[in-house]
């Protein structure tokens, strides 16, 4: 096996490229920041794909954590924040490049085998989301929990949430609730669930250039049946509306068979940046009519305005730096946000679009 480590900014250990035989294996190993993914993390996936892309030796790509219980915690937002207080234009120039790594993935033409287990946040779905296969370990925690920082579901993940059954993808962007492995396998976020102690061996295997799906088969395990699912009826009679007020108002006056899950969940709405929930609300509901790369297009768009905006550097303040879990929120309420505000988010960005090449010149281009 060969080894290449890759160094992110801060000086600790990002990423260890190695390979065995015929297949290319990124570890995250950051364990500082819980393997949150920076934009130096970023950069050397990128060139990773391109290698392995153009590689004839190179039969699948694998991505995998060193961490126990963590794989990503997501993107590094307080990069993000302080390069936007430094420097505004080098912030949004950093979520583009989450967002392109994002496209590149998802054309990657190679198999893609993500080994996930713990938990999976942010940019940690979004560079497992578009490989052909996702293993979901015993410790598998999905999450998007970005409207407790006054930010939105990114990497093309409303395109996910939109085709999910009813109100479950609301439910899971406005909430941010953890989805386990029986569910992921349930709503297509894995492809495969095997136990951890497991993941070495079925690597060994797919070094050998033994066909993926076979490996990942025989080694598959039925989870059974998740909570999400259990309460899919639930989920629908409260989520599946046109209107972000319509589902609070139904929370608020639950049945009576419901009124502590719907209580605790209303209050967990109304703890969130109202702007966040809003934004979040429409990007799903749009998402519904547009592929993944134009979903990648319009979670740019929302990414350019927050990467500047109060609500997402006040959530990071209060979750990250101080800790008090205590944002104060531009809007004290959803009934509050401006519909004319939420329109401008979605509005073409004249000259700054994030410019993404159609999937047959990358894959022309081998990327």
């Amino acid at each position: 096996m060969t080894t290449e480590a890759g160094i992110s900014s801060d000086g600790t250990l990002g990423l260890v490229m190695s390979r065995s035989n015929a297949v290319g294996i990124a570890t995250l190993n950051r364990p500082a920041r819980r393997n949150a993914i920076s934009q130096d993390m970023q950069t050397e996936l990128v060139g990773w794909y391109r290698r392995l892309a153009r590689d004839p030796g190179i039969y699948a790509a694998s991505l995998a954590s060193a961490l126990d219980g963590v794989f990503s915690v997501g993107g590094d937002v307080r990069e993000i924040v302080e390069l936007g207080r430094q420097d505004i234009a080098k912030a949004r120039e950093a979520l583009a490049s989450e967002l392109r790594l994002c496209w590149q993935h998802e054309c990657f033409s190679k198999p893609t085998i993500a080994l996930i287990d713990g938990v999976v946040m942010g940019t940690g779905v979004g560079i497992t989301l578009y490989g052909t296969h996702r293993v979901a370990g015993e410790g598998y925690r999905f999450c998007m929990p970005e409207t407790a920082i006054g930010y939105v579901p990114d990497c093309g993940v409303a395109h996910a949430f939109a085709r999910m059954p009813s109100g479950i993808g609301l439910y899971l962007g406005l909430t941010g609730a953890d989805v386990g492995p029986a569910d992921a396998l349930a709503l297509g976020l894995a492809t495969h669930v095997i136990p951890r102690a497991e993941h070495a061996a079925l690597l060994s295997q797919i070094a050998d250039a033994d066909p993926v799906d076979p490996v990942l088969d025989a080694r598959h395990r039925d989870p059974g049946v998740g909570p999400l699912t259990q309460a899919a009826t639930r989920i629908a009679r409260y989520f599946d509306e046109t209107s972000l007020e319509a589902i609070l108002a139904r929370l608020e006056k639950p049945h009576a068979e419901d009124r502590d899950w719907a209580t605790a969940t209303a209050t967990t709405l109304r703890s969130r940046s109202p702007l966040a929930l809003a934004l979040t609300f429409r990007s799903i509901v749009n998402a519904a009519g547009l592929d993944i790369r134009e979903t990648l297009a319009q979670d740019f768009r929302l990414a350019w305005h927050l990467a500047a905006d109060a609500d997402f550097h006040e959530g990071v303040r209060a979750a990250l730096i101080d800790k008090d879990r205590r944002p104060k929120w531009r809007h004290r309420r959803i009934e509050d946000v401006p519909a004319d505000l939420v329109e401008g988010y979605f509005a073409p960005l004249a000259g700054d679009e994030l410019a993404l090449p159609l999937r047959r010149e990358m894959e022309a281009a081998r990327s």
